[in-house]
């Protein structure tokens, strides 16, 4: 089931996971998750689950071409 909250973000950029979201995905003593850039908002998920999610959303060619057609400078490869 999704739900949607809201979470706070620091001026150094440091964000709080409520409780009941690091139980949920076995953050109690801390870890590492995933922060994927999807351009119009942040998705945050556990460490390892954003190769595979976006390999099922959008195909590696797809999202080469969608990077190569960016103007961002930040995406744009040298």
């Amino acid at each position: 089931m999704a739900q949607v909250e809201t979470f706070k973000v620091s001026s150094s950029g440091q964000m709080s996971l409520p409780a009941a979201v690091r139980h949920r995905w076995r953050l109690d003593q801390g870890g590492k998750v995933d922060v994927v850039d999807l351009g119009f908002g942040v998705l945050t998920v556990p460490a390892g689950y954003a190769s595979r999610l976006l390999d099922e959303i959008l195909p590696a060619e797809e999202h080469y071409a969608a990077v190569a057609a960016e103007e961002d400078p930040d995406l744009v490869s040298q």
